[in-house]
């Protein structure tokens, strides 16, 4: 049986954006060839790129490693480089990731971790199996 890596990290995005989809002016949809951005390429970009977080804080806020930081952000920077020197149009979509709200706290052992969307309330902690967990909102 093939061994499987280390499962993915879910990333913390703060917000979706309110458009989903770029073109360049002029061109039909039908005809253009497009890029994918996934959700958390684009917050990395907007932590790295727009709010001038350096890796370390960018990669606390998304709740992931600073490699994985640099790997969201090198992918990202270049489905956009290559949307524009190609003329593609650029559709923001997919990824794994979760809301800022999404965050849960095992009060019997202190463990925090990020619940995926449309997985429920978690009814235990996935570290002791306690049942006392609450809801939590990430520190600024």
């Amino acid at each position: 049986m093939p061994r499987k890596g280390r499962p993915k990290c879910l990333r913390i995005v703060k917000d979706k954006p309110k458009i989903d989809y770029f073109k360049p002016r002029g061109m039909p949809l039908k005809n253009l060839d497009s890029v994918t951005l996934k959700l958390e390429e684009m917050e990395a970009m907007r932590l790295v790129d727009l709010e001038g977080l350096d890796h370390k804080k960018a990669a606390g806020e998304m709740n992931v490693s600073r490699r994985t930081l640099a790997r969201d952000l090198k992918k990202g920077r270049r489905e956009v480089v290559e949307a524009l020197v190609e003329g593609k149009a650029i559709e923001i979509r997919g990824g794994f990731f979760a809301t800022e709200d999404r965050i849960f706290l095992c009060r019997e052992c202190g463990h925090e971790w990020v619940s995926q969307p449309g997985k429920g309330r978690p009814d235990e902690c996935p570290r002791c199996g306690g049942k006392e967990i609450e809801r939590r909102v990430r520190d600024e």
